[in-house]
């Protein structure tokens, strides 16, 4: 009963949230004569948009205990100008999406031995192994060097949301650290809706809200993101100004689990830069 209640208010402040970014004239929603209080639209404008009642969008955004089709929920995502992330994360909230099936939802994650071989393999590039709520549940030798030497930090503390917000080190390392700290804070919104509930995802946003100001003002806003490709800039102590692009993998069977693997254009300074961490990574010792 607990989940569903958390749900439903991850429901409710999404909806809301959502329609007062959107802008009514952009909507095609010609003005009315009518003095707008607060930005956004109305509920009963994303009604009319997404061709439900004004009364079944209010219970909706109420967090009412209703389940729409997958029609309406695709007319109101139309409605609210959501992208693919928002799409799914309102599926998820909803209860559309079927829940991957975990032996406990509260089980510690574990990367078996051949991954640890997939890491190895790509010792040229960093790649790192992602779990629930961006736990960092393996990195190979080139991820430690070009990011932190996440081996090193207390197993509770090996979170990527954590290590982002509340570690100066990435503070300095990321050139363009607000982008990528609110991606970070949107990735974990995303994971959220899958399962709002889960006591130490809660945990982390309670620590994080506490400490950093910056991500307790982002989480309000409650915007989603899922980390498919990107890139990121990096001001690296060790070998300088570089930039890699990124691209992830949901591991077959697995999809709690994101491998994530780090590349540079080939020839380019970056490359250069990844070559010289490259030679120093290999006189570091192999931890596990």
């Amino acid at each position: 009963m607990g989940r569903v209640a958390d749900s439903n208010r991850e429901l409710a402040d999404f909806l809301r949230r959502a329609r007062a970014q959107v802008d009514p004239a952009r909507a095609g929603l010609p003005p009315d004569g009518r003095v707008r209080r607060v930005p956004g639209l109305r509920r009963e404008e994303v009604a009319r948009l997404a061709g439900v009642s004004a009364d079944y969008y209010a219970r909706l955004e109420q967090g009412r205990r209703i389940v729409p089709s997958a029609a309406v929920v695709a007319a109101i995502g139309r409605a609210l100008e959501l992208d693919a992330a928002g799409r799914a994360h309102l599926a998820d909230l909803i209860g559309l999406t079927a829940k991957p099936v975990r032996q406990s939802a509260r089980s510690v994650q574990r990367v078996r031995p051949g991954l640890y071989q997939l890491l190895d393999a790509l010792d040229g590039e960093p790649a790192l192994i992602l779990g629930r709520r961006t736990d960092i549940l393996a990195a190979n030798r080139m991820a430690r060097a070009l990011f932190a030497d996440f081996d090193r930090l207390p197993a509770a503390q090996r979170n990527y949301a954590r290590w982002m917000f509340l570690d100066e080190d990435a503070r300095s390392l990321f050139v363009d650290w607000p982008d990528q700290a609110r991606a970070a804070v949107e990735s974990l919104r995303f994971e959220v809706g899958r399962d709002p509930g889960d006591r130490a995802t809660v945990e982390l946003v309670a620590e994080l809200r506490e400490h950093s100001r910056e991500f307790g003002q982002w989480w309000e806003q409650h915007r989603v993101h899922q980390r498919t490709h990107g890139s990121k800039r990096l001001r690296h102590p060790l070998v300088g100004d570089l930039t890699v692009e990124y691209e992830t993998l949901t591991l077959p069977g697995d999809p709690d689990t994101t491998l994530f693997v780090y590349t540079t254009e080939d020839g380019s300074p970056s490359r250069r830069a990844m070559n010289l961490l490259a030679s120093w990574a290999a006189s570091a010792p192999v931890e596990r």
